[in-house]
């Protein structure tokens, strides 16, 4: 399901535009569609398919090439991801994580997996995410400079490092 190109609900309205033999599609919710239509009087205009015309272009001028960011190891920008529904490679979840994190909550009502696991190993494999997580935080907290917590994460690691290795005495 397609994303509004200006919020995060599902589109209703799927436009195509071709621009200097581009293809360009817009997706707008209906919201957004409404607001896009009418003038700024609040009136509907009387040509609506030339206004369309005319706020499309506006819209696509709006994506300047050198305002939009890209990812700096794939180079997708967030807009292509929004229209192609995929991500070019894992460096972007850290690239858009401040445009991903609203996204994710929208769609699965939470930022945290709690879904299944791979049978083969169920702890082991819980434990490693954890670990992920408990590093992720850690680091969060360095940054923020809050020692304490850090230091606190820190331990919580070596606890959980110390039952994945096997005991191995010298």
């Amino acid at each position: 399901m397609k994303k509004c190109r200006r919020c995060s609900k599902p589109a209703t309205l799927h436009i195509t535009e071709i621009h200097q033999g581009n293809a360009v599609a817009i997706h707008l919710c209906e919201t957004c569609a409404r607001e896009y239509l009418e003038d700024e009087s609040g009136q509907p205009s009387p040509n609506p398919a030339a206004d369309l015309a005319a706020k499309l272009e506006a819209l696509v001028a709006d994506d300047d090439e050198e305002s939009v960011v890209r990812c700096s190891n794939c180079g997708i920008s967030f807009t292509e991801f929004r229209e192609q529904g995929r991500l070019g490679c894992p460096v972007c979840y850290d690239e858009f994580r401040e445009d991903l994190m609203p996204l994710l909550e929208n769609i699965h009502e939470e930022s945290l997996h709690i879904g299944k696991r791979p049978l083969r190993s169920p702890t082991q494999t819980k434990d490693q995410s954890r670990l992920i997580q408990l590093r992720n935080q850690q680091r969060e907290a360095v940054e923020k400079e809050d020692y304490e917590a850090a230091a606190k994460l820190r331990d919580r690691i070596l606890e959980i490092e110390a039952t994945l290795r096997p005991n191995s005495e010298d």
